[in-house]
């Protein structure tokens, strides 16, 4: 049985990835932080694909928090199979000398701590060395990661090449342990929660004219949690129009 937790799993990307999982046969568990309604509509919409399915409030940069989120996990659905890691932020867009330490810091909690947090939990179910029959992660990452992101938000930049290290460390930690690590280093991607004017900004220096889709952001998701990439691990997939 195949037991996928997506985290920032109730709307965008997450909840693309989410969908597309069940329509594929996984158990999911999307996790929120504050927005339960969307996380209730996108539980919903995971029920009609007739897999099992729950919604976990946790904040990921919580210690605590992301062990309650797995110990409901194992109660509810079984031990993870399968990880996500797509909850992040970016703060609010500005030059680092106009940042404020609490957007830098809160970026860096989510995004970098949040995943580390979450990976550790996971891999303490699915390695073999602790009784597990394996699986496969993916971060969720960002092609802002070699870009910097100058002028927007170059904490972030710094936040997602920290996930880029993280990924290749642990695929080769836990290699011989039958886990598998990936991470996909997104451009711009279009969902409800991108302003048109960022649109507007960002496609004209992207080679392939255009912004991409959560949709297809999922797809090459769900190509790593496959047995299609078994022999992919460590592996950064850059999914960002030429960028």
């Amino acid at each position: 049985m195949k037991t996928l937790l997506i985290t920032g799993g109730s709307r965008g990307i997450g909840k693309s990835i989410a969908l597309l999982a069940a329509q594929h046969g996984y158990n999911i568990a999307i996790n929120y932080t504050s927005n339960q309604p969307a996380a209730e509509e996108t539980l919903q919409q995971i029920l009609e694909y007739g897999v099992n399915a729950i919604a976990i409030k946790a904040d990921v940069s919580s210690e605590t928090e992301v062990e309650t989120m797995f110990a409901t996990l194992d109660s509810s659905l079984g031990w993870i199979t399968h990880l996500v890691n797509s909850a992040g932020i970016t703060g609010k867009r500005s030059r680092l000398d106009q940042a404020t330490a609490t957007d830098m810091r809160r970026t860096l909690e989510i995004n970098t701590l949040g995943t580390l947090l979450c990976a550790r939990a996971a891999v303490q179910r699915m390695s073999t060395q602790h009784g597990g029959q394996g699986g496969a992660i993916v971060n969720l990452s960002s092609a802002a990661a070699t870009l910097g992101s100058p002028n927007d938000y170059i904490w972030y930049a710094a936040s997602k090449a920290a996930v880029d290290a993280m990924t290749i460390g642990l695929a080769k930690e836990v290699a011989l342990e039958n886990i598998r690590v990936n991470a996909i280093a997104a451009g711009f991607i279009a969902t409800e929660m991108s302003p048109p004017e960022r649109l507007e900004q960002v496609v004209p220096t992207v080679p392939m004219q255009r912004a991409g889709t959560s949709q297809e952001i999922a797809e090459a998701a769900l190509f790593l949690l496959s047995e299609l990439s078994a022999y992919t691990t460590g592996a950064i997939l850059r999914i960002a129009g030429g960028r």
